[in-house]
């Protein structure tokens, strides 16, 4: 059964038990009032013909019915009673409505509270049938009881009355259940609207649908109401909130949990605000705001997702080691398809000395270069990207030097290796792409210098390069700031920058002797502290992001 089908059951069902308990405690209460009213007034009426002293003087006469009758027909008729009867003690009438009644006895068995001196109301079935009556006690001058007034009216006069007001009832509870039902159907139709014609069963499965999205997500989600309250989070947000995955707190104020966060203000203004950079905990975070327009354009609330800037650095390196190795691979095919062409020519010539020679000497340069990187720097990953530099910069007709005195032998277990890749692979990229912005180059080079001696590891990269004005200072370390001419740049130095925070080590620059810059990366082997020294990070910005 649709939704829509069930509110109109429930609503008109419920309907129909208030308006028929209602209606039937509004009989009740009317029928119960009437009887009380009749009652009362039929005792009225009683004790006032028992109080009248023609009454009290036809008792002394030899006929009382002769003064009685007429005084008792006459009130009868004026009130509209069923009946006025009048007897003595014995129960004997002096008066009713059918004359051929009069002299006989009364019937209704209710006279005895009446003759020790009491007025009482009454339900019996005298002579004319069912009736209500009042009936009064009539004394004499000494206060004996001599006889008794009974007033009664039918039942079924009182039922007619009661019926005629049960019609009225009925045609007002059924029109009251007609609203109702018209009620019903704008509400099913409007909560039908309200949920997109969707059934209990599908919302159900997509609230199942959209938690599991939620929780599969790797970025934090977080949504408020218009008031800044807290409706959803997801366990990667708190995650990165450091809270624990049972923590409630949905139902608290953004503000209680993210201080400082623009969401309320995405919320105020309805404006979408992305990529924004913002601390939360440890943790550098991009944030992303939208709010949740409803369909009459009005703002109920805002979303906001965020992602470790970690995360999306290691997806950049990531992209960034793929694209290298793409490149070595580039550089070394067409390096040796060069040779090859050199050694074919030779070999066409009738050189076949000076083709050996060339095989020689070339093979031995390569195995020269291999065994110092497989000795020296016997880590694979560290070693690969050298020889893909080493290759690249072939290709780039540069002099890619990587100093006889480097040992990179001892690093620790616990150092990140892909960290140290981002680091070596973007400080070579960087002095590559520098020394290729001198227009007039006699001896375009790129140094390297590694070293594991002490506590720390040691990468010092030089290049003859265009070289970095002193005024910029720091600001080479930002993302997106560059000194060369193009898009998708300075985001190699930032990275860098990333990297060695990262490692709790430090990088600093400066002007080399000749022409260029020499960068200089210092890297704790075993640190003690996740917290950088101000004194051994100069190079690293100290604003905020």
């Amino acid at each position: 059964m649709r939704l829509q089908t069930k509110l109109i059951l429930i609503i008109c069902s419920f309907l129909s038990i208030v308006i028929i308990s209602l209606g039937s405690i509004f009989y009740y209460i009317m029928t119960t009032a009437l009887e009380d009213q009749i009652g009362t007034r039929a005792l009225k009426v009683a004790e006032t013909v028992a109080n009248m002293p023609d009454i009290r003087h036809a008792f002394q006469t030899s006929d009382p019915s002769k003064a009685i009758q007429p005084i008792a027909e006459t009130i009868r008729e004026k009130i509209d009673a069923e009946y006025i009867v009048v007897g003595n003690r014995e129960g004997i009438r002096f008066s009713h409505p059918l004359p051929e009644r009069i002299g006989k006895e009364m019937v209704g068995g209710d006279n005895g509270p009446v003759l020790e001196g009491q007025s009482i109301v009454s339900k019996a079935i005298g002579s004319l049938g069912p009736s209500l009556r009042g009936k009064a006690p009539i004394f004499d001058e000494q206060g004996q009881v001599i006889g008794i007034v009974s007033v009664g009216f039918l039942t079924e006069d009182i039922d007619s009355i009661t019926y005629a007001y049960q019609s009225r009832i009925e045609v007002i509870s059924l029109i009251v259940l007609i609203i109702g039902l018209i009620g019903s159907i704008l509400i099913a139709r409007n909560v039908r609207s309200s949920i997109h014609g969707l059934e209990p069963k599908e919302i159900g499965e997509l609230y199942t649908e959209k938690q599991a999205i939620l929780q599969t997500i790797r970025e934090g989600i977080i949504a408020v109401n218009r008031d800044g309250i807290i409706t959803m989070v997801n366990r990667y947000a708190l995650q990165l909130l450091q809270l624990p995955l049972s923590a409630k707190i949905t139902g608290r104020h953004i503000e209680d949990v993210i201080p400082n966060t623009r969401l309320t203000e995405v919320v105020r203004t309805g404006e979408a605000d992305f990529d924004h950079e913002m601390l939360i905990g440890d943790h550098d975070v991009i944030v992303n705001r939208v709010p949740i327009v409803s369909r009459k354009h009005g703002v109920t609330g805002a979303v906001s997702s965020f992602r470790s800037k970690s995360e999306l650095y290691r997806l950049a390196e990531e992209l960034s080691q793929v694209k290298r190795f793409a490149e070595a691979l580039r550089a070394q095919t067409h390096e040796f398809s060069n040779k090859l062409y050199v050694i074919s020519g030779l070999i066409q010539l009738e050189s076949y000395q000076e083709a050996v020679d060339l095989i020689s000497k070339e093979s031995d340069v390569h195995q020269n270069w291999v065994q110092f990187i497989m000795t020296e720097i016997p880590d694979p990953m560290i070693g690969g990207l050298l020889i893909g530099k080493f290759n690249h910069a072939q290709e780039l007709k540069l002099t890619f030097e990587i100093d006889s005195e480097s040992s990179f032998r001892d690093i620790p277990e616990e150092i990140d290796r892909n960290l140290l890749i981002t680091i070596i692979g973007n400080l070579i990229d960087n002095a590559m792409e520098a020394v290729l912005a001198v227009e007039v180059q006699t001896m375009p080079y790129v140094k390297l210098f590694l070293t594991d001696l002490g506590d720390d590891l040691i990468i010092e990269c030089e290049d003859c390069g265009i070289g970095i004005p002193e005024d910029l200072g720091n600001a080479v370390f930002e993302k997106g700031f560059s000194t060369k001419e193009g898009e998708n740049r300075g985001i190699g130095l930032a990275l860098v920058q990333h990297a060695v925070r990262k490692l709790n080590g430090y990088i600093t620059f400066h002007k080399n002797l000749e022409c260029g810059t020499v960068f200089t990366v210092a890297i704790p082997k075993h640190p003690t502290s996740t917290e950088r020294s101000p004194d051994r990070d100069p190079g690293i910005p100290t604003t905020d992001n």
